[in-house]
């Protein structure tokens, strides 16, 4: 399955809490493409680097970003490369219902929400 539908409100809503920020946003959308690391994103998107490994954190907790892959650079140091894991996001909202279908970016990926 490479789509998930959350019709309760208390699945749906946190999600879409976390996404309406800013930094939240153009983490996701700057990784939906190919993975980047922290500092990549960081400089792509104008963002001080402290903020953007919070934020990762955040995301990755929320279930909404994981790591593709870690890589060793020159001096040995490990670079971690995240992606999003959702790849579009549809949002509906009636007067008795709060509907939220997100498409995963990668069809073998399991999917889990987790709670703030």
């Amino acid at each position: 399955m490479n789509a998930l539908t959350f019709d309760s409100h208390d699945v749906a809503m946190p999600l879409l809490q976390e996404l309406v920020d800013g930094v939240s946003h153009r983490i996701i959308m700057s990784t939906i493409d190919a993975a980047k690391t922290a500092a990549q994103v960081s400089l792509e998107n104008s963002l001080p680097l402290s903020s953007t490994y919070k934020k990762i954190k955040k995301l990755q907790d929320a279930g909404m970003l994981s790591v593709e892959r870690i890589e060793l650079d020159g001096k040995g140091r490990k670079v971690v490369y995240y992606r999003s894991r959702i790849k579009s996001m549809e949002f509906n909202l009636s007067r008795d219902q709060v509907l939220l279908h997100i498409e995963k970016n990668d069809s073998r990926a399991s999917f889990s929400v987790k709670q703030f």
